[in-house]
């Protein structure tokens, strides 16, 4: 693992884990129980935050700690590993020198990723130099190794990536960067609209899709 940087220990990552989880749920950038965020620890595993709970109301006991095959070393009580923990460990793996991974829906970012539109004019400087382009990875069904395919073409030469009908996902050096990353993709999808660049036409679903996301939902186990 080529990595330079100071990583955090158990109680610091799981500490920033817990306080960007606060951000972006108040940021609304995740509704309910929404995004994922996952952060590499001094040992080389990964702290990855639990399935079916909201990024504002998380607690130290429930986040999970896997290995780079996704394994689970260590977690407390019933809570289960993210749905999304494929997207992040695909990251680590064509980016051993990344050490952070934030999935998030941030409104307007993902009004692109609906559209299946790249942020790709350079209407403000910040965006530019922070970001580059935010290209779109094809559609695939959340929480597949599929959707984690998607992404691969993207993660070298960018610092993000909207995920088709989905959101966005960032990537950095630590968490703190990551998380920065996320908040100005979702600036950079703002500037876009108000300098006349609207996320349109939406693209709908087709059937096989929208058939394809019904059939998940059964395996998350949602009822109506």
């Amino acid at each position: 693992m080529s990595n330079t940087v100071k990583l955090p220990t158990d109680s610091e990552a799981k500490a920033l884990i817990l306080d960007i989880g606060r951000r972006m749920y108040d940021k609304n950038f995740c509704a309910a129980n929404d995004g994922n965020i996952s952060c590499r620890a001094e040992d080389g595993n990964f702290w990855v935050t639990p399935s079916g709970v909201s990024k504002g109301f998380m607690k130290e006991e429930m986040l999970v700690k896997v290995d780079a095959s996704g394994n689970i070393i260590e977690k407390n009580g019933d809570y289960k590993i993210s749905s999304e923990i494929k997207l992040h460990l695909k990251v680590y793996e064509e980016r051993p020198d990344m050490n952070a991974v934030v999935h998030a829906h941030p409104p307007v970012s993902t009004a692109f990723a609906c559209a299946r539109k790249p942020l790709n004019k350079p209407v403000v400087t910040e965006a530019v130099l922070i970001l580059g382009e935010v290209p779109v990875a094809p559609f695939a069904v959340p929480g597949t190794p599929e959707l984690a395919e998607t992404i691969v073409p993207h993660v070298h030469g960018h610092a993000a990536c909207l995920l088709a009908n989905h959101g966005a996902l960032t990537w950095g050096t630590d968490l703190i960067q990551a998380y920065y990353r996320l908040e100005t993709t979702e600036y950079y999808a703002n500037m876009m609209v108000l300098t006349g660049e609207m996320p349109v036409p939406v693209h709908v679903l087709n059937d096989e899709e929208l058939a394809a996301v019904e059939e998940r939902r059964k395996g998350y186990g949602i009822t109506f």
